[in-house]
């Protein structure tokens, strides 16, 4: 019979070696499905809005604003190739538990499909994108989950970000990259950190330290380059992305 300890033991082993092995196939599967989202999903990014760029906007006389020759041009751009106002690309919604967009961290070697949903099933695939809050890419705060030690631990190395590190989200509207501006240890019950906030932020959670889910760690980026940068800056200026 097997004592207590030799019990716990044999657990850790399953929640280590076995549940990693079970999110590595769950990934395996995802490439394909991520590789349809991006063919049928590009087809149908629209334009949601647009924010009319003042002749003295910062945004409108910065020459190094990216441009992303997938999306639609903007027809009311100008013969001097500065456009008069600011565009939101929206893709469509992602199903719950769906594969929708690859996230990398350079720094850590990161590099992970992610998901529609942070309910239990959800997030042994992979880091899981929550609902209520808006997709990466878009004005606001778009937050992201993962397990730090289990189901393929995709967040192990998070703690070894720093701040100004890059974080790169692939979705079918584009390329997203982040800097990181703020890390931080909170409570679980600090909720707030996936509050609304002005221009284009992406937050990233999981427990920390590792092997235990007493506190959270934090890591929260803005958006620097993307389709929606020029929206989300003038959107920042005008106080019409979120909150405070």
């Amino acid at each position: 019979m097997m004592s207590l300890g030799a019990l716990l033991l044999a657990f850790l082993a399953y929640q280590l070696v076995v549940t990693n092995v079970w999110t590595a196939r769950s990934q395996q599967a995802a490439e394909t499905e991520l590789a349809e989202r991006f063919q049928a999903a590009a087809a149908r990014v629209e334009v949601a809005e647009t924010i009319p760029l003042l002749p003295e906007s910062p945004a409108q006389d910065d020459p190094t604003l990216p441009q992303n020759p997938t999306l639609p041009q903007n027809p009311t751009a100008t013969s001097s190739t500065q456009p008069v106002e600011a565009v939101r690309y929206v893709e469509p919604t992602p199903e719950e538990g769906a594969a929708f967009g690859r996230m990398e961290i350079p720094v850590i070697e990161l590099d992970w499909v992610i998901f529609e949903g942070v309910d239990r099933a959800t997030l042994k695939k992979g880091p899981g994108h929550m609902p209520w809050t808006p997709l990466p890419g878009q004005p606001g705060n778009a937050v992201i989950s993962g397990h730090r030690t289990t189901y393929g631990a995709p967040f192990f190395k998070l703690d070894e970000v720093s701040i100004g590190d890059e974080i790169i989200v692939e979705t079918a509207l584009g390329r997203h990259v982040y800097e990181v501006r703020e890390i931080l240890i909170v409570k679980p019950t600090d909720v707030w950190v996936t509050d609304p906030k002005r221009g284009a932020w992406l937050t990233l959670t999981t427990c920390t330290p590792r092997y235990s889910a007493k506190d959270r760690l934090i890591i929260q980026a803005e958006l620097v380059d993307g389709p929606n940068l020029l929206y989300a800056e003038a959107a920042k200026d005008l106080g019409a992305a979120g909150a405070s």
